[in-house]
């Protein structure tokens, strides 16, 4: 399967959330949720937020590597990117969540079972 979102158990028993590309790499991640059906609400809000520009929060780390958050209308953080060497890296990535997140299937991992 090409790009899609994966939904998954973390060892802390919350549920977490990945955006992969289709190249397998992971694109967006989230933070934890302590209900499946709280993780999926946060799925649909990126599908929801993910095209527009001014969702999106471009930053720089400590180690001078380069990341963006995606948030909802609310301000809320929804999705935190990779660390990138570069700007255009960043911007790259961000590119990809605008036009992978909104159609991606999501792929439920604590059941194996894929749905849109």
């Amino acid at each position: 399967m090409s790009k899609r979102f994966e939904v998954f158990l973390g060892t802390n028993s919350q549920y977490y959330f990945r955006l992969k590309a289709a190249n397998h790499e992971i694109i967006l991640a989230s933070e934890g949720y302590t209900t499946k059906a709280n993780c999926l609400n946060g799925v649909q809000s990126v599908k929801t937020h993910a095209p527009y520009d001014v969702y999106y929060s471009k930053k720089v780390a400590r180690n001078d590597q380069y990341f963006f958050t995606l948030s909802a209308s609310n301000g809320q953080v929804i999705g935190v990117s990779e660390m990138y060497t570069t700007e255009a890296a960043r911007n790259n990535g961000i590119a990809a969540v605008k036009r992978d997140a909104p159609d991606a299937p999501v792929v439920d991992l604590t059941t194996h079972r894929a749905f849109s």
